[in-house]
Formats: structure tokens, C-alpha cells, sequence
């Protein structure tokens, strides 16, 4: 990773913590909960000096019976007050890390394909989702086992120190060397729980994977590859988690003892003290133990947290490898659009996939692409709709290179309909409009009924559909959107014959009047298309007039329309 990069995740994880603070009103409600938190077990202990040396001093039972009820009292307040901070601070945690989980995935959407190339959607799901909530649990804990028990450690000291100033010093050193052990194991632990998350995240994008394509590999007898690499996957997941656990478990042990070595260590200071204050100091003591204790319960909760913040900064500090220009231009808002490719290189890493394209669309026209599976047919799709951008040359659409257009500018005036629809568990309305409003429930219905799709009820639940009914109702957002540039990236491929027929007649209204880019493997689809691009080896190898290249039949065109008929 580079020091650019890593900067920046540490700079987004201390702005996502700040974004985690509570409002004002929250805040002072946090502050009194705490402090009732603190303070009442602080004074329960006095109680128990007074029970005790008014026992031994021979005291009645009506005072004594006072003085328990009053510890009683102050204790059951006390639990109160922690119940109260927990929920106060569950309930600023959640609305603190939902606001973040929007920003994440906002965030994440943002990005470019280059970088949803690299990541599967297992992991994205783990970063946006899984990471805010181990955040969420961090908060919480935050307040209760770290605010609260800091705080109750200090109001310790400090009443020890009344008690008797040598006592309290020994206290202090002892925390002290307590506590520098702790910062020095937690350094020891946080990088085996981000190995652990990173390996969990990477489990999770492989089960994401193998099930999404469970049919294929059981068609193809992948299964027994599948499942050995699962147990790979699995195994290295399991292997950081034992050295996280090793680590926690010596920390653990070596605290055990460390506490039982000071708990005795008072006792012993406190052999000239009174009875009851010797019982104070030791009530006083098990208290300097229990936040620590709190502290190690939830090293793992913490180690988890700090992973997860470093990941969510990792996530944030990417950018976006298209550039965004100092002055955005916008498409114009009405007709069909000019498109022009000149001299366009394109590369993956550095693997060239497109060279020296060259391409001119009049407004209105449209454009076949044929070629290979591979040739660089979706690459240049993809380039007309900038979700890349070229290496060289220029992308152009209404006259404007793309690299200057505003990104909402080319989403609304540029459609494009795939062969992977996807599909919400929303209502057909929500499909239709992608959850933007629309409060013109005619034009949906006509829309839906354009398409083939007529008896569909725009307030039902989309169930499971057909591929067929699927393709159709992208066909029908793109007609929503109205756009001046479509681009149909064999969006015809999963259609049986008859819905193929039905949705011909709209396919033609849809690209009436709109410039358009057609690929497909069957060149019967291309019949009503104005020029023809064959690609090979990411070079456009021929390229003219559809007419034209069928009057010739040396044609590349002609020869493979002819091969298909055959």
C-alpha cells in the first residue's frame, strides 16, 4: 500500500470516528448517565466501612439495617445508571453508524469498474455492512468498558489517596504498570484480528461466488474443486483466528496474575488499617480490577473495531480513477445525439484491449457491433457510457468529450440495456423507476404495456420472473428514461423466439429518433441498424454502411451473415 494511500485511510478513520459523535442533546444526556454510572459505585463502598466498623463497635440493629439498605439503594442506582448509558449509547452508536453505512455504500457506488473489478461483491458487502456494525459494537462498549471503567479507576485512586497517600501511591504505580502492559498487548493483537477480518471477508466473496453459481458447477462437476477450495479458504481463515485467540488467551493469563499478585499486595499494605476500612481498600481494589477485566473482555470486540475502522479508511481513501473536471458540461437535455470515437486506445492493466478506434454516429443513426466473443465489442459499450475512460484518443457524445461531461448528465441521457438485468426485492413501480419518484402512474402503465408487459401491477411485490420478462422490463426503464443514446449490449440474447417478436416492435420505437449502439451475436437482430463496426483484436476491421457491405459480398459482414444462414 502506498504512503499516499495509507495517510489517507488514517485521515478518513479519524473523520469517521468524529462522524460518530453525538448531537448536543444526546451528549449531555451521555454525560449525566455516565456520571451517575461513576459516581454511585464509587460511594457504595463507604457504606460497607461504616457496616462494618459500627458491627464491630457493637451498633444496633436499626442503624445497620439503614446503612445496608442505603448500599443497596446506591447499588441498584448504579445499575440503573449502566443500563441507562447502554442504551443511550446503543441508540447514538446505531444512528451514528447507519449514517456511515450510507456514506460507505454511497461511497462504494461512486467507484469505478476498475475497482469493482477487484473486489467481490461478498467483500463489498462485508466492508460496507460488516465493518460498521463491528464500529457500532465498539461505540457501545466504548462508553460502558472504557468511558465509564477509566473514570471509575480514577475516582479509585483518588479516593485511596484520602484513604491513606502511600497506599494510593503503590495503587497508581501498580495501574500504571498494568495499564502499559495492556498498550503494549493490544499493539501486539490488532494486526492478527485485521488478518482475521480480511480472511473473513475473503471467505465470504468466495461462498458469494461459488453459490451464485451453484447450477454451473454442478452441471460441470466443478463441485469437488469448489468445495477443496472452500476448505482452503476456510483453513487460512482459521489459522489467523487461532493466533488471534493465542494472543488473547496469553493476555488473559498474564492479567489473571498480575491482579491476583496486587490484590494481595493490598491486603498486606492495609494490616494496620481498621477492619472496615481494610474491607474498603479491598472492595476499592476488586473495583481498579473489574474495569480492567471489562477491558480485556472486550480486547476482541476492540481489536475487531480497530480493523474495521482501518478498513472503512482504506475504503474511503480510494478515488475514483475517472477524473472529475474543474468546469462539468452537461449533454443537451433534448434529442438524439452525435457519437464519435477518435483514435481510441483502451487497456486493463496495461493489457491493451483497444486500439486506434475510430467511429461517427450522425444524431439518429445507429451502429452494429460484431466480432468475437472477446474482440472488444462490451469494452467499447462500456467507453460510450464512461464507465472507463480511454487510454488515448477521444470519446465524444453531442460534440463533447465525455471526460468533461457531468457524471448525472451521461446517466440521464445515455441508456444502457444488458443481458444482466438486475432486479430488487421491491415493488414493480420500484423496479421500473429504480426507486426515483414518478408520479405518473399512466405513463408506467403504458410503458409496461409498450414492452409486453401489460397486466403487471405497479403496486405488487416483483416476484420471480422469466430471463424474458426480466430483459423486457429493462427495456422498459430505458424507455422511461428517455434517453438520447442507447446502448444495447446483447440485450436481445435471452429472449425465446416469441417474446424476441414481441419486443422487436418496441426495440424499434425505442431506438427511433435516438442514436444507437447494438451488440449482438445474432446478426439477424442487426436488420434495422444504419453502419456496421466488425471488431477483431480490439481493432475495428471493417466498418461501413450495413447496405454497402451486404452489396459486397467479399465483405466481412456479408460473409458471416452469410455463414449464420447456412
Amino acid at each position: 500500500m502506498s504512503t499516499s494511500l495509507t495517510s489517507g485511510s488514517a485521515a478518513h478513520g479519524s473523520r469517521v470516528l468524529r462522524s460518530l459523535l453525538p448531537g448536543p442533546g444526546s451528549a449531555v444526556l451521555l454525560v449525566l448517565a455516565v456520571t451517575a454510572a461513576t459516581a454511585l459505585p464509587l460511594a457504595a463502598p463507604q457504606f460497607t466501612r461504616r457496616f462494618v466498623d459500627d458491627a464491630v463497635g457493637g451498633a444496633g440493629i436499626y442503624p445497620l439495617v439503614l446503612i445496608a439498605l442505603s448500599y443497596l439503594g446506591l447499588s441498584v442506582a448504579g445499575q440503573a445508571a449502566r443500563m441507562v448509558t447502554a442504551w443511550l449509547g446503543s441508540r447514538v452508536a446505531w444512528d451514528g453508524t447507519n449514517r456511515l453505512r450510507e456514506r460507505l455504500a454511497e461511497h462504494a457506488l461512486s467507484l469505478d469498474m476498475a475497482f469493482h473489478g477487484r473486489h467481490t461483491p461478498g467483500e463489498m458487502i462485508e466492508r460496507v455492512d460488516g465493518d460498521v456494525v463491528a464500529v457500532a459494537d465498539f461505540v457501545v462498549a466504548l462508553l460502558l468498558d472504557v468511558v465509564v471503567s477509566v473514570l471509575l479507576l480514577c475516582g479509585v485512586i483518588v479516593v485511596v489517596f484520602t484513604i491513606d497517600p502511600g497506599i494510593g501511591m503503590v495503587l497508581l504505580a501498580y495501574c500504571v504498570l498494568i495499564g502499559l502492559g495492556m498498550i503494549r498487548a493490544q499493539r501486539l493483537a490488532v494486526p492478527s484480528a485485521t488478518r482475521a477480518r480480511a480472511e473473513g471477508a475473503a471467505l465470504l466473496g468466495y461462498l458469494e461466488e461459488r453459490l451464485a453459481g451453484a447450477d454451473d458447477l454442478r452441471a460441470n462437476g466443478a463441485g469437488e474443486h469448489a468445495v477443496r477450495r472452500l476448505y482452503q479458504v476456510s483453513a487460512a481463515l482459521w489459522r489467523t483466528e487461532r493466533r488471534r485467540d493465542a494472543v488473547g488467551s496469553g493476555i488473559l493469563a498474564g492479567t489473571s496474575v498480575a491482579f491476583a499478585t496486587g490484590t494481595a499486595l493490598m491486603l498486606a499494605l492495609s494490616g494496620t488499617l481498621s477492619v472496615g476500612t481494610a474491607v474498603l481498600l479491598f472492595q476499592y481494589t476488586l473495583m481498579v480490577r473489574t474495569p480492567f477485566e471489562r477491558l480485556l473482555d472486550q480486547l476482541r470486540q476492540y481489536q475487531t473495531a480497530l480493523a474495521g475502522l482501518g478498513r472503512i479508511g482504506d475504503l474511503l481513501a480510494e478515488r475514483r480513477t475517472l477524473p472529475v473536471p474543474a468546469t462539468v458540461k452537461s449533454l443537451p437535455e433534448t434529442g438524439a445525439l452525435r457519437l464519435e470515437f477518435d483514435a481510441v486506445d483502451f487497456a486493463y492493466d496495461d493489457e491493451p484491449v483497444l486500439k486506434g478506434v475510430a467511429l461517427s454516429l450522425a444524431p439518429g443513426e445507429t451502429l452494429g457491433l460484431v466480432g468475437r466473443t472477446g474482440s472488444g465489442k462490451t469494452t467499447i459499450a462500456r467507453l460510450v457510457a464512461r464507465l472507463y475512460d480511454p487510454t488515448a484518443g477521444v470519446v465524444r457524445v453531442g460534440g463533447l468529450d465525455l471526460r468533461e461531461v457531468d457524471a448525472a448528465s451521461v446517466r440521464r441521457r445515455i441508456g444502457v440495456v444488458t443481458q444482466d438485468v438486475q432486479l430488487f426485492a421491491a415493488s414493480v413501480r420500484d423496479n421500473l423507476t429504480l426507486f426515483r419518484p414518478c408520479a405518473d402512474d399512466e405513463r408506467l402503465r403504458a410503458i409496461l404495456s409498450e414492452v409486453g408487459l401489460p397486466d403487471w401491477d405497479l403496486d405488487a411485490q416483483l416476484g420471480k420472473v422469466s430471463a424474458g420478462q426480466a430483459q423486457l422490463l429493462a427495456f422498459a426503464r430505458a424507455f422511461l428514461a428517455d434517453p438520447g443514446l442507447v446502448v444495447l449490449d446483447e440485450a436481445s440474447s435471452r429472449l425465446d423466439p416469441a417474446t424476441e417478436g414481441r419486443i422487436e416492435g418496441s426495440m424499434t420505437r425505442l431506438l427511433s429518433g435516438r442514436t444507437g449502439v447494438l451488440i449482438a451475436h445474432r446478426l439477424a437482430s442487426l436488420s434495422q441498424v444504419d453502419q456496421i463496426a466488425v471488431v477483431s483484436g480490439g481493432e475495428i476491421v471493417e466498418y461501413g454502411r450495413r447496405r454497402d457491405l451486404l452489396a459486397d459480398p467479399a465483405s466481412r459482414f456479408a460473409r458471416m451473415l452469410s455463414g449464420v444462414g447456412r
